[in-house]
């Protein structure tokens, strides 16, 4: 996918038809993505360029605490020079607000589409534990199932937690482990009791099953969302 630079609005020369072209190019392809059910990293992204619409129309700047992953300081600095030049031009000013108010809207049709996808398929993902879960379930496996195939796909996950504007959050890091087939011998508990088994360094693992009766992209979109999904659930279940 061809994506858009962080100051696609603005870069070059700021005419509307031009930018509207580029614009609904991106979204174009982003809205083939969902029409596959492919969410991810789509939805991230469009995401992404909505709040850095938004922030620019809001505060007329670019902040760095707000963007610490994407922007450098060499960014912000051209940023800061591009503002102070924009700000001088009434007439280019006024440009440029009526491509990121077009750009809003777009950005904000397509983001909601992808939601529903999101909220959809969450709706139809079931997670349980496997066995006893431990007191420490920050890391363990996650055992991921659909209706595609008779397998189960088993991850080891970490949950992390990190700090942004004073907040904390909850993070998820999962390794592909395994593909096992499903069986009446081979059930999530025996599944469970291979990977102790063979895997020492978690002697004591939570585990946990998602499991679907649909059939979704696995990395596109089942896997992002089943990950967010076990955060949640152990969060509220660690409360």
């Amino acid at each position: 996918m061809k994506g858009l630079s962080e100051t696609w609005f603005a870069d070059g020369y700021i005419d509307f038809e031009l930018k509207k072209y580029t614009l609904l190019a991106y979204l174009q392809e982003i809205n083939h993505c969902f029409h596959q059910n492919k969410l991810y990293p789509q939805l991230g992204d469009v995401i992404f360029h909505y709040n850095n619409l938004a922030a620019f129309r809001d505060t007329k700047q670019f902040m760095q605490q707000q963007f610490p992953k994407r922007l450098t300081s060499v960014d912000l600095q051209r940023l800061q020079l591009l503002y102070e030049q924009i700000v001088a031009d009434d007439e280019m000013m006024e440009e440029l607000e009526t491509i990121i108010q077009f750009a809003l809207t777009q950005m904000n049709g397509t983001i909601q589409g992808g939601t529903e996808i999101y909220e959809f398929v969450e709706d139809q993902l079931v997670i349980a534990p496997v066995g006893i879960v431990p007191l420490d379930s920050q890391e363990g496996y996650m055992f991921l199932c659909d209706g595609h195939a008779s397998d189960t796909r088993v991850y080891q996950y970490r949950l992390t937690i990190f700090e942004r504007h004073d907040e904390k959050y909850r993070g998820i890091h999962t390794q592909f482990i395994s593909t096992y087939t499903r069986s009446f011998a081979n059930t999530q508990l025996s599944i469970k009791s291979d990977l102790i088994r063979y895997r020492r360094e978690l002697p004591n693992p939570a585990v946990y099953t998602v499991e679907t009766d649909l059939t979704f992209p696995v990395e596109e979109t089942l896997l992002p969302i089943a990950k967010r999904l076990l955060v949640k659930y152990i969060t509220l279940h660690a409360a």
